[in-house]
């Protein structure tokens, strides 16, 4: 069973939700809740209401190097709202070094490549899944959520440019990282039988969403390293011969931690990942600031 974890995300997007004291049957409630998604997931079911199963077909397209453009296209081209957002994006400053125009889906997909064609599915995901009807309650959490997480993207990739490992890959995988609680939170959002557990589940969404996010990415077959960083985020003890995702994963998210408003401050000794990344104090400050001002254009790339 994940431990549970200190007052951050989850809990933090409702701390003043409500005040009362969770019952003993509330919170049995919901570790039933959370056992029952981890149970599903172990037999391969993943079932997560309101989200574009796109995104899911070009995941499996992208697998097959040989066939992965061609077979990526006809499938976006399914989808027309996906494919101006994957254009977009193509076309954006972020994006878009060369300042070419892209005018087809084809170029635009090879343009971006495997990884920021998936960033770019994941963000029209979380955008329909938002202006859902049945997700109108969980719609503010996954808008905070959604933002935290381009934030934790944009460190990422900073981080992995101190690396042998891919940005990009480091981008989607800073932009995956909350996959487990938007699993939790949708499918909450659609049980009718939530009122049970609903309250309690905030305060132990932090301790599991890393073990349900690794089951959901390696069910979609998403890369194993991918996979394992999310499982591992919260492990500020973890330790590897050289700097890999995983560091890079927990770094950028302590990181993207301290920069929102009232963040605690970073201390570097505590989290192994940042002596294995070189980075100290000023670095930090100094990524930072850099993403602070990269935000509002990745905003705009991505459609969000």
């Amino acid at each position: 069973m994940p431990k549970e974890q200190p007052f951050t995300g989850a809990t933090r997007m409702a701390a003043n939700h409500d005040a009362r004291i969770v019952t003993p049957r509330e919170r049995e409630g919901a570790l039933e809740f959370l056992q029952g998604l981890c149970e599903e997931m172990s037999e391969g079911k993943v079932n997560l209401p309101c989200f574009p199963d796109v995104v899911v077909r070009i995941r499996k397209a992208l697998d097959n190097p040989e066939t992965h453009i061609a077979q990526t296209v006809k499938i976006v081209g399914t989808e027309p709202r996906l494919a101006a957002r994957i254009l977009q994006t193509a076309n954006s400053a972020v994006f878009n070094h060369s300042g070419k125009p892209v005018l087809d889906l084809r170029t635009a997909v090879a343009r971006l490549g495997t990884r920021l064609v998936q960033s770019s599915a994941m963000a029209f995901a979380v955008q329909q899944m938002r202006m859902a009807p049945l997700l109108k309650s969980a719609g503010g959490p996954l808008k905070m959520l959604w933002e935290e997480s381009i934030s934790a993207a944009a460190l990422c990739q900073l981080l992995a440019r101190r690396t042998t490992v891919n940005p990009d890959e480091a981008f989607l995988t800073g932009l995956l990282h909350g996959i487990g609680r938007l699993y939790i939170m949708v499918r909450a959002a659609s049980d009718p039988g939530k009122a049970r557990y609903e309250r309690s589940l905030l305060e132990l969404i932090d301790g599991w969403h890393p073990t349900v996010g690794q089951m959901v990415l390696e069910n979609w077959g998403f890369p194993e390293a991918t996979a394992a960083a999310i499982g591992q985020q919260q492990n500020y003890g973890y330790t590897s011969k050289a700097a890999d995702l995983t560091d890079i994963l927990i770094a950028g998210l302590v990181l993207a931690a301290a920069a929102r408003p009232g963040g605690a401050r970073v201390i570097e000794a505590e989290i192994r990942p940042f002596a294995r990344l070189g980075l100290r104090a000023e670095e930090c400050r100094a990524m930072l600031a850099v993403t602070a001002r990269h935000i509002g254009a990745l905003r705009g790339a991505l459609g969000c």
